[in-house]
């Protein structure tokens, strides 16, 4: 379950990345301040220091393979029946 303090960095880091701005622990907290909540001090250091050497983009562009499918083993398990 998160918190709103969590989910207010994880907008304040997307915010940062859409306009192209380093996110760094002190953006994080000047979006989140100027937004207005609230958070634990340790929040937007956690958060950068995540985001620090992980592409963004490839965090939102990431798909999730439903373990039910049959897609991610390129072959159709029960054919045309």
């Amino acid at each position: 379950m998160s918190t709103v303090g969590e989910l207010a960095c994880i907008y304040a880091a997307l915010i940062l990345h859409d306009d192209e701005i380093p996110i760094t622990a002190d953006k994080i907290a000047s979006v989140v301040k100027a937004a207005n909540v609230e958070v634990e001090a340790y929040w937007p250091g956690l958060f950068a220091k995540l985001l620090e050497k992980t592409n963004v983009e490839d965090l939102i562009m990431n798909e999730e393979i439903d373990e039910d499918s049959d897609d991610g083993i390129g072959m159709d398990l029960f054919g045309d029946m």
